[in-house]
Formats: structure tokens, sequence, C-alpha cells
């Protein structure tokens, strides 16, 4: 699967590479997870809002003009909380946008989001091996764009379920339980062109 993340991050930038308008800069922002349900994911935000927060930085590129091809790359902290229990995890990012500049600043954006997961922490519970470690997703958004200085907003989906087990120190699953590794997420960045 490595081979596989590192031969499509080599493709997007060397297509971005031989654009004739390519760009690059830097993005950091906030992300918040949702478990699933969006009732249950309401009210964990209603009840503690800074529970499910979580933090991204990274690197983008541009390649066309109007219509533009984005390439990121970015590290992602998630948190979330699945039945009263926090859930942390650390993977890397590698959105590829199709950007359409609509009317002046206001542009939307849609693309595969592909993600290795770096690792997984569930309080202190031990979690058997994620069903896989790459995944692929969705990334819908809008954003502005206000000279060098950019920010938007976008949701975040996978394709499909990436589960994890409960297991003891023995290894021997301790709860029926499986934790959804691609929660469903929104994204706030802000970006600076260089």
């Amino acid at each position: 699967m490595k081979r596989t993340f590192l031969g499509i991050l080599f493709l997007v930038v060397s297509f971005a590479h031989a654009q004739s308008d390519p760009g690059f800069g830097i993005k950091a922002g906030l992300n918040y997870g949702g478990t699933g349900d969006i009732t249950v994911s309401a009210e964990n935000a209603y009840k503690d809002p800074g529970s499910d927060i979580g933090y991204h930085v990274g690197v983008f590129g541009r390649a066309g003009e109007k219509l533009y091809i984005r390439p990121e790359l970015v590290y992602t902290k998630l948190n979330s909380t699945y039945e009263d229990d926090d859930f942390s995890m650390q993977k890397l990012d590698l959105p590829v946008l199709v950007v359409l500049e609509v009317l002046g600043p206001l542009q939307v954006f849609a693309g595969p989001a592909f993600q290795y997961i770096l690792d997984t922490e569930y309080d202190g519970i031990t979690l058997g091996d994620v069903k896989n470690d790459f995944t692929v997703g969705l990334n819908i958004g809008a954003g502005l764009a206000l000279g060098k200085l950019g920010i938007d907003l976008r949701y975040e989906r996978g394709f499909g379920d990436n589960e994890a087990e409960f297991l003891d120190n023995n290894g021997i699953i301790t709860r029926g339980d499986r934790i959804d590794t691609r929660p469903d997420q929104l994204i706030l960045s802000l970006s600076l062109n260089l």
C-alpha cells in the first residue's frame, strides 16, 4: 500500500510541475470529525465543542488557471469520541482536487482524498490492526481566494468503512465493537500561496 501511495504522490507532483501556471503554498486548519451518526455528532459538539476537534498542516500545488488541479499533502491529527471514550488518529492525506473559480474570489472544488494512517490510539485500549492503512475518500467544498491568502471549508467522507477492533493485553477481542477510522469530517483551512 505504501508503494501505491508514493506512486500516486509522484504522479500528482509530476502533473502539477508540468503545467503552464504552477504554484504552491502552505496550509493549516481545524478538523471536526464525526462518529458517523449525525445526531450523536451534533450532541457531542453541543455538550463539549472541543472534544472532536483536530488539526492539519500541509503543502499544496496548483496547476492551471480558472479550472485547475490542486494536489495537497497534509498531516492530520484527529480526535473523535466513541461511546464516551476518546479516539485519536494521525494520518497523511493526499487530496487531489479539481478547483473551479466561480465568481470573483469564490471557488468550488471536489476530488478524491487518499489517506494513509500513521498511528491510532483509543483511551488506553489496544486496537487491532486497522483493516486498511490506505483508504480513499472524497473531498467537496468551497473557498475564497483573497490574493495570496485563502480560506476554505470542505466535507470529507471515505468511500467505505475502515475499521479497527478492540484487543486486550493477550490480543483477544474485548468488545464486539469496531471503530470506523475514516470518519466524516468538516475541515476548515487557511492557506498562503508562496
